[in-house]
């Protein structure tokens, strides 16, 4: 079964710091590029932070400094570590995997739940 499950979502007062994490199960980890996407209501999902196929990294100008995206491979796990919050990072975070056009029977692209970050005092 393939899956992606996040979780470190909550409650957080402006400046804080939080961390997501995401688990993949059921994939091929290592063939799949991970990101973050946020979305809010009436607005269309935006991507927040990802890694690239060649392993650099690419932010949302709004995050740039404050958000950093990592992955353990040996873990099956990407994370995303939040400092400086600010009430307008309020929004339900997805993980994503996707693997482009390399050949597997699994998903091309797959979504986790969401979990919700509330940044407010």
């Amino acid at each position: 079964q393939v899956q992606l499950v996040e979780s470190g979502g909550g409650l957080v007062q402006p400046g804080g710091s939080l961390r997501l994490s995401c688990a993949a199960s059921g994939i091929i980890f290592s063939i799949y590029v991970m990101g973050w996407y946020r979305q809010t209501p009436g607005k269309q999902r935006e991507l927040v932070a990802r890694f690239t196929s060649s392993g650099s990294t690419n932010y949302a100008d709004s995050v740039k400094g404050r958000f950093t995206i990592s992955r353990d491979n040996a873990k099956n796990m990407v994370y995303l570590q939040m400092n400086s919050l600010k009430p307008e990072d309020t929004a339900v975070y997805y993980c994503n995997a996707d693997r482009g056009t390399i050949m597997a029977v699994t998903p091309r692209t797959v979504w986790g739940q969401g979990t919700q970050v509330t940044v407010s005092s």
